[in-house]
């Protein structure tokens, strides 16, 4: 299989960064396996509408089943020394973790963002996501996954190493047909980030995996570049951070990971009032994902078909508050229109998010006086 090369490697603080404020992956900057709380000190404040170009780590290649030791579990997929992303190597070797009762990810802030609270939104934009690196690790592990107990077969976790390769101007995974084979499966990359959260109120870190009114690990992969996650304010200055860089991740994540990697990505973060909230979106429940075609509201509970029912209820909750139609109307337009997919079913916590069309209320008047003073 083809190997990864030097020429895309961006080890921290090299390579192109965009004007604004940089932020590395750090042990002073980084939680492991927990999400920030209202407690915790920033690491960076900027005020609504800056731009931070942030560098995340991936958690695979420095989990305990992997050796804790990324120098050593690249280079037996044979990625050079220098290939190997320092900021992973300074983290799995100062930055402790219980596996017991903390989460794999590694999470970096909080950062304040001046003049959000509680009520408020916090909107948080993906301007790029440009891997750091030309492989990454999809991995499956005992009692995790949609297929718990069957697989993987036998006793050992899988990890499978993913190198990356530039196709006719896109980047494509290579998964091998056969383990150790030359023959590939090729896959499009569609970067995103699988965690993007606030802070929770009180002095309690919440795990890392399953994700809630916080937001967190939403693993939706709509969140691509150009796409915005919204997010219900919990505490003053909001505490954003973010985490769980993927290359790739088809809805469900069954095996339990998708295509893990370190992204390096640029996002702006804005603050939307209460008072524009409600009128846009009704009462959020939890995180709002917009793209440039659709609306995404969400719904996440341990049981799929309850995660489903309060997806249901939000789509329905948005749909009067924007466009002010009747209850039962909406609900036919979710039956007939919306697609409503399953975004992960192995954080604890399943998901689900509805992909409401922004062109179908094109010719919708919300209120007709309010328009013309527009």
């Amino acid at each position: 299989m083809q190997q990864p090369t030097t020429a895309t490697i961006l080890q921290p603080g090299t390579g192109p960064i965009p004007p604004g404020a940089y932020l590395a992956s750090t042990p002073g900057t980084v939680i492991w396996g927990r999400l920030p709380c209202e407690t915790d000190a920033p690491v960076l404040a900027v005020g609504p509408g800056d731009v931070v170009t942030i560098d995340t780590v991936s958690h695979e290649g420095l989990l305990e089943d992997q050796g804790s030791d990324p120098l050593a579990f690249f280079g037996a997929h044979g990625v050079a020394p220098g290939d190997v992303l320092a900021d992973a190597a300074e983290i799995v070797a100062s930055v402790r973790r219980d596996p017991a009762v903390d989460g794999p990810h590694v999470v970096t802030g909080p950062i304040h963002v001046a003049g959000a609270e509680p009520g408020d939104l916090l909107a948080i934009t993906v301007l790029d996501a440009v891997p750091r690196v030309p492989y990454g690790v999809i991995s499956n592990r005992h009692g995790r996954g949609a297929l718990p107990g069957e697989l993987p077969r036998g006793e050992a976790n899988v990890s499978v190493f993913t190198p990356v390769a530039e196709r006719d101007g896109r980047l494509v995974g290579l998964l091998p047909v056969v383990e150790g084979g030359d023959r590939v499966v090729e896959f499009p990359l569609a970067p995103f980030l699988g965690i993007m959260g606030v802070a929770v109120s009180g002095d309690e870190r919440p795990h890392s995996v399953p994700p809630g009114p916080h937001g967190g690990n939403v693993d939706i992969n709509l969140l691509t570049t150009g796409s915005t996650i919204l997010l219900p304010v919990q505490v003053p200055g909001a505490l954003a951070y973010v985490g769980d860089p993927h290359f790739a991740q088809g809805d469900g994540e069954v095996a339990l990971t998708a295509l893990e990697a370190s992204l390096r990505v640029t996002l702006r973060f804005d603050v939307v009032r209460r008072a524009d909230a409600l009128r846009e979106y009704g009462e959020l429940a939890g995180p709002l994902v917009r793209t440039a075609e659709y609306l995404v509201p969400t719904g996440m509970h341990a049981d799929l078909d309850e995660a489903m029912r309060a997806c249901v209820r939000q789509a329905l909750s948005l749909i009067r508050a924007r466009w002010g139609l009747d209850e039962h109307l909406a609900y036919a337009y979710l039956s007939a229109a919306t697609d409503f997919d399953i975004s992960q079913v192995v954080d604890r916590v399943c998901g689900v998010h509805a992909r409401i069309r922004l062109a179908d209320f094109d010719r919708v008047v919300r209120d007709p006086g309010a328009e013309e003073g527009r």
